[in-house]
């Protein structure tokens, strides 16, 4: 994997090929592989991203000789001492020996531990005085972590951070532009704030149930939930005799608001166009999620009348996500259901126009549901 390149002077550029990696995981990948050419000892690198709003913790990306051992986890940061210490002080931790952990009753530390990791070297993700996620370095050695690696693994955990960092970045401007572009249409839609942060994390949940079948890595969950508040973004197009009337939609008007799935995808386009993000990782499924989070299980759905598995999983995904908090909801043309009224309504379109596994894997996560749901309650404003 590691690319180089010798200059006149005969000087090798072991970080010439870190721009041709095309995601996170690829450079991240590559920055190890510089790494180990002066630290062979260093035999995991991996991020956990840190979400403010849930106080979860999450696992990001990594590389190393074989699995990680933590994928798809997350744990909240309250209930991790040590790296809550991390947190608060702002400061990195170097653990010699691991073997401090093998009681521990956090399920990670002792993760970690047996599956033969021996010492550690984490670091806060900082930005704007703000923790964004952590750093970890680990090696099936102890004791290695002398100050002069530590130097080097500094440098190499700020560009980490900053290729983080610069990813987040790259998506909030997209959903940044479609804030701004509905607060000057004086927020037309009647779906609130709330909806989209409450969907999109009903989104990460499902994800992460189905991830073992389909083999989900933690950037493909991780973008599930960063993209889908855009599945709606054509809605900016549709008229407010159509998108705000409260009564049922005539066959017209209908076929007026189904032209928003595709509008939706042709903004998206532009977006990416325009703010130069066509190398935002997964950009993709941002399209499928635009384009086909309306078409149904039995083909009656739109644009295109997909069946079954030809609707992109991720458009699955986010339909079951987006139909619960829908009827979850109040909305100008009906109340709030209660989470067993709207559980009953997923079974009844489950199979149908709902992905059954999808409204399987939100209703046995309820617990995790009624998380979001209190962390994002409506005020009197919505």
């Amino acid at each position: 994997m590691l690319s180089e390149e010798k200059s006149k002077s005969g000087h090798i550029d072991h970080w010439h090929g870190l721009n041709k990696a095309n995601s996170i995981v690829d450079r991240l990948k590559y920055m190890h592989s510089v790494a180990r050419i002066h630290m062979p000892f260093i035999t995991r690198v991996a991020v956990a991203l840190y979400d403010s709003n849930t106080d979860y913790l999450r696992t990001f990306a990594y590389s190393s000789d074989n699995e990680s051992p933590l994928t798809n986890y997350q744990a909240k940061l309250s209930d991790c001492h040590s790296l809550l210490q991390i947190a608060k002080s702002q400061q990195p931790r170097v653990v010699q020996d691991l073997s401090i952990f093998k009681q521990s009753e956090h399920l990670h530390a002792k993760i970690i531990y047996e599956s033969g990791y021996c010492s550690s070297y984490t670091l806060p993700m900082i930005f704007e005085g703000s923790l964004i996620g952590f750093v970890f370095f680990n090696s099936n050695q102890s004791h290695v972590f002398n100050q002069h690696t530590l130097n080097e693994l500094d440098t190499i955990a700020h560009m980490i951070s900053l290729l983080v960092y610069s990813e987040a970045s790259n998506i909030k401007t997209l959903l940044a532009t479609v804030k701004s572009a509905l607060e000057l249409t004086h927020s037309r839609d009647p779906e609130t704030g709330c909806h989209i942060e409450r969907m999109s994390r009903y989104s990460r949940i499902i994800a992460k149930h189905l991830a073992e079948k389909y083999q989900f890595n933690d950037q493909f969950i991780e973008h599930i939930f960063l993209f889908s508040p855009l599945h709606d973004l054509g809605k900016l197009v549709i008229p407010d005799r159509i998108l705000l009337k409260e009564g049922p939609l005539d066959k017209e008007e209908k076929s007026i608001m189904y032209t928003h799935s595709k509008e939706g995808k042709r903004m998206i386009d532009k977006l990416l166009e325009n703010y130069g993000l066509n190398g935002v990782t997964h950009v993709e499924m941002l399209r499928n999620i635009a384009l086909h989070h309306h078409e149904a299980i039995d083909g009656s759905g739109y644009p295109d009348g997909l069946i079954g598995e030809q609707i992109p999983i991720e458009a699955r995904i986010v339909a079951v996500a987006d139909v619960f908090d829908a009827l979850t909801s109040k909305r100008p043309y009906k109340d709030a259901w209660n989470n067993q009224r709207s559980i009953d309504k997923l079974k009844e379109l489950a199979g149908k126009k709902l992905d059954a596994e999808c409204v399987a894997a939100l209703i046995e996560n309820i617990q995790l549901v009624e998380e979001v749901q209190a962390s994002f309650k409506e005020n009197v404003y919505g």
